[in-house]
């Protein structure tokens, strides 16, 4: 293929672009923003995982102590209503001793109701302790999720705007070039890792970092200037320059 010298100099140009836009989608791929927001995004769902746990617990206390509070109500009511009877002193003897039996029946009955009720109080203030840290967690953790987005957006949209910047610069570089020789360059990079052009430099080829001897450096002095000549070993087009030692 022909080209003229200054062509396949801005070939290098083109490369210095299409390097740093691959770069940028390499940084916009890889930002570290985005592992933390995935850690992040594990940590809170374990954190919602806990809290529903802890709020259930929470939700069965408090069920369980309702229903001993409703206990303690009706077991006062009986306690009230019997002593009510006693009080008037009228009826039997014997149907006034069982009052007194009951009653007292009912008075360790409230007590070991309230003993208990006391005693899921205490658990439910352990239980509600445990919700409130997992709460106090999760608001944490969806802040420094924020403080992360933000960030993340923040490089994403500086990222894009270096990218617009090169890909516009790029685009007259390429309309100005040989349309052929943009194919080629094109086809390399593609299966070059990104690099379809590299300077000669000292009689080394900046593709590979291979140093040239023998026939091959001599077949690239003896090739005509508008040659593009390619290196043997990674098949990228060397541009020569006056750096390139020939």
């Amino acid at each position: 293929m022909k080209a003229e010298p200054e062509a396949q100099r801005r070939l290098l140009d083109l490369q210095a672009i299409d390097t740093a836009l691959a770069q940028l989608a390499h940084k916009r791929r890889t930002l570290p923003e985005l592992a933390e927001l995935e850690a992040l995004a594990r940590q809170l769902s374990a954190l919602e995982d806990e809290r529903i746990r802890a709020q259930v617990a929470v939700d069965d206390f408090d069920r369980d102590i309702a229903r001993l509070e409703r206990d303690v109500d009706q077991v006062r009511t009986r306690k009230d209503k019997d002593q009510a009877r006693l009080d008037t002193g009228r009826g039997p003897a014997r149907e006034l001793e069982a009052l007194q039996h009951e009653l007292a029946s009912l008075t360790r009955r409230q007590t070991e109701l309230e003993d208990a009720e006391l005693e899921l109080m205490e658990q439910r203030e352990t239980a509600q302790a445990t919700l409130d840290e997992l709460l106090a967690k999760q608001a944490a953790g969806r802040e420094t999720r924020e403080a992360t987005e933000a960030r993340r957006d923040q490089t994403l949209a500086e990222i894009t705007k270096e990218a617009e910047f090169r890909s516009g610069a790029r685009q007259p570089l390429v309309a100005d070039l040989p349309a052929d020789l943009i194919a080629l360059y094109d086809k390399i990079r593609e299966s070059s890792g990104g690099l379809g052009a590299a300077l000669l430099k000292a009689g080394r080829c900046g593709g590979c970092r291979l140093e040239l001897y023998g026939t091959e450096l001599a077949r690239i002095k003896a090739a005509p200037a508008d040659d593009v000549v390619r290196c043997d070993e990674c098949r990228r087009i060397m541009v020569r320059t006056a750096e390139s030692g020939l």
